[in-house]
Formats: structure tokens, C-alpha cells, sequence
């Protein structure tokens, strides 16, 4: 993948698809998974690949990216494989198509974040009406009193 600065390599076998390894695949269980350095390529790699026809349209390449979580998508063409798109590439030649991805990447990045998220301002509270020092609690401004509640 570093030699020929790729993101994702796709596995096959007599021409059909049986995984694909990402650099997300490899940080994640590789890497951080701890995963010794000899292992199998198939103990990484996702074997339920996604793909998508080349008569399609790319608007519906980034809606199933989005809906699947994922960055790069094979092209077949019946059960052979003519190509990989990935985010990157639609969002080149596409770019007015970003807010489809950013609205699912701000939901995720959202989820990753602490449950409560101190406000350097004072604010209303959204349960009780005070004004007081709010924190942000999933998707509400609430005082330090009602965020059990929340």
C-alpha cells in the first residue's frame, strides 16, 4: 500500500471479490487491536463488500458510502470488478456533494465525544428555563441540576 500510495487494497481470488483492507482496517485491528505482524491479511481484511454497478450515478456511490460507513467501494460489472471509487475521488469531482457526508461524519464524531461537554458561557437551560452555566448533554444545553435528567 505504501509503495503504491493506496488506501485500500482489494482481495480476489479466480476473479472474485473476497475482501478488501483499508488503512482503517489495519490501524484498527492491527495496530491497536494488537494483532501480531505475521498474521493473514484475510484476519483484517472485511469480507461482506459492498460494491456497486457502473451505470449507477454518483449520488448514489456517496449515499451508500454514507449509509455503510465506509470510504471506498468496488465497481463491478456483474462479478467482475472494473474499478474502485472512493470518498475521496467523488468528493474531487463532486465536491457540492461534501454536505451528504458531513451530516453522517458530524453524527458519528458526536457520538465519540463525552456525554457532557462544559460551555464556557452562560445559557438557558433547555429543561428548567434558568439561566446558569449550561452543559451540553447529548444534544441538549442543560444546568449542572437538570443534566440528570437529560
Amino acid at each position: 500500500m505504501k509503495t503504491h500510495d493506496v488506501g485500500s487494497l482489494i482481495i480476489h481470488e479466480d476473479g472474485h471479490i473476497k475482501g478488501i483492507v483499508t488503512e482503517q482496517d489495519i490501524v484498527r485491528k492491527a495496530v491497536f487491536g494488537e494483532i501480531p505482524a505475521h498474521t493473514h491479511i484475510s484476519a483484517i481484511m472485511t469480507t461482506q463488500v459492498i460494491d456497486i454497478a457502473p451505470d449507477k450515478d454518483i449520488y448514489e456511490a456517496i449515499l451508500m458510502m454514507r449509509d455503510n460507513d465506509i470510504r471506498t467501494l468496488p465497481v463491478k460489472e456483474g462479478k467482475k470488478l472494473v474499478g474502485l471509487i472512493t470518498l475521496k475521488d467523488i468528493l474531487k469531482i463532486e465536491p457540492q456533494l461534501f454536505d451528504l457526508i458531513i451530516d453522517s461524519l458530524e453524527v458519528r464524531e458526536e457520538s465519540r465525544k463525552p456525554i457532557y461537554e462544559k460551555i464556557a458561557t452562560e445559557d438557558i437551560c433547555e429543561l428548567c428555563g434558568e439561566l446558569s452555566r449550561v452543559q451540553k448533554k447529548k444534544n441538549s444545553r442543560v444546568c449542572k441540576a437538570c443534566a440528570p435528567l437529560a
